[in-house]
């Protein structure tokens, strides 16, 4: 437990499902204000705050679409708003589909684009904004992906997104670095959320799956959200514009584990 985090506010986009669902209840355990920002899904928003309450948490939600600029910035005055400032911003929202790159139309380009990476630097930007008006030393984690540094074919809107993210995190982390506001990015690898589902209900395509992975499982929405908690707390008060990959040992060449090449 991180006892600096009690009383902290906290934003995650994305956080209806999967991991932004993770990471707003790690927080909200660790005794945050969390602001749980959702995109359509108002009543699994709703049940999963009932959920927090009762568990002695204390959360809210807003609804917002991470590419509106207007509508991320109405979510960081609504968090000020309602819990009275913004010392973590969580930026997880993020898509991604499979098309062979020759068949990508622009308009699918451009929608991962804008989600992933133009809606971690609105995201960013206002929380760092918010974070200067109120003297405020804060933390940004942005979420990518091992793909950030792993080539995926039919995937490259996607990680060149991921990839574009790296750098906006380290970039804005050298940059408020004197204002001691930390910027840090968390990659995940395979991680058993329902965007996975699918696949890793399938015995096959889950067995490729984990040759790929050192540490031979799927990984938990908990132990991402462990990072974030980690990250958000002083106890990483020194760190900033790094990379914490929590995969398994995927982007450590795995084909090589036994002595192959």
């Amino acid at each position: 437990m991180y006892d600096d985090l009690k009383g902290k506010v906290a934003v995650v986009t994305g956080a209806a499902t999967g991991l932004g669902k993770a990471i707003a209840e790690r927080l909200a355990a660790e005794g945050a204000k969390v602001i749980v920002n959702y995109h359509s899904n108002k009543q699994g928003v709703d049940e999963f705050i009932s959920v927090i309450e009762e568990n002695g948490g204390t959360a809210a939600a807003f609804q917002a679409d991470v590419t509106k600029e207007e509508e991320i910035k109405s979510l960081v005055q609504f968090a000020s708003d309602t819990f009275g400032s913004l010392d973590i911003m969580v930026n997880n929202a993020g898509i991604e589909n499979e098309v062979p790159s020759a068949e990508l139309s622009l308009e699918e380009w451009n929608k991962v684009i804008n989600v992933n990476l133009t809606g971690m630097f609105l995201g960013s930007r206002e929380a760092i904004k918010y974070m200067l008006e109120h003297n405020i030393k804060g933390s940004v984690i942005n979420m990518a992906s091992v793909h950030d540094r792993i080539p995926w074919p039919h995937f490259v809107h996607y990680a060149a997104s991921k990839g574009g993210v790296k750098m906006l995190t380290e970039t804005l982390a050298l940059e408020y670095a004197p204002k001691r506001i930390r910027v840090n990015n968390i990659s995940p690898g395979a991680i058993d959320t329902p965007i996975n589902e699918e696949k890793f209900n399938d015995p096959q395509a889950k067995e490729e799956v984990l040759k790929l992975i050192p540490m031979g499982y799927i990984g938990k929405p908990e132990e991402i959200a462990a990072c974030a908690a980690w990250l958000a707390s002083a106890e990483s008060s020194y760190v900033t514009g790094i990379t914490l990959y929590a995969d398994g040992g995927m982007t450590k060449y795995p084909g090589f584990q036994a002595g192959k090449g």
